[in-house]
């Protein structure tokens, strides 16, 4: 996936308040959530327990590489994605 675009959807997500980062962030949610996008250098035990959200959610689960750097977060391994059209966009391009 283009890490440029995938930057600038998760930038807009978050400017309008629909991106939440964080694995402890995530797990409080309760649905809407569209798309998860997560570090693949996340620890075996975290990557148990994003795969573990995704289900739990119905969510589609991404992986990208330094995604602390594309979400501005440091140490950042997980990020939700509430906005269904930016969601798309981004699995339409990760598909190409």
């Amino acid at each position: 996936m283009d890490a440029d675009k995938l930057k600038t959807y998760l930038g807009f997500a978050r400017r309008a308040g629909k991106l939440t980062l964080g694995v402890n962030a995530v797990s409080t949610l309760r649905g809407g959530v569209y798309l998860l996008v997560a570090d693949s250098s996340a620890s075996e035990n975290t990557v148990k327990e994003i795969e573990k959200l995704s289900r739990k959610l119905s969510a589609p689960l991404i992986w990208t590489e330094q995604l602390e750097f594309l979400v501005g977060k440091e140490s950042c391994k997980l990020a939700a994605l509430k906005e269904q059209n930016l969601a798309e966009a981004i699995l339409a391009v990760q598909r190409d």
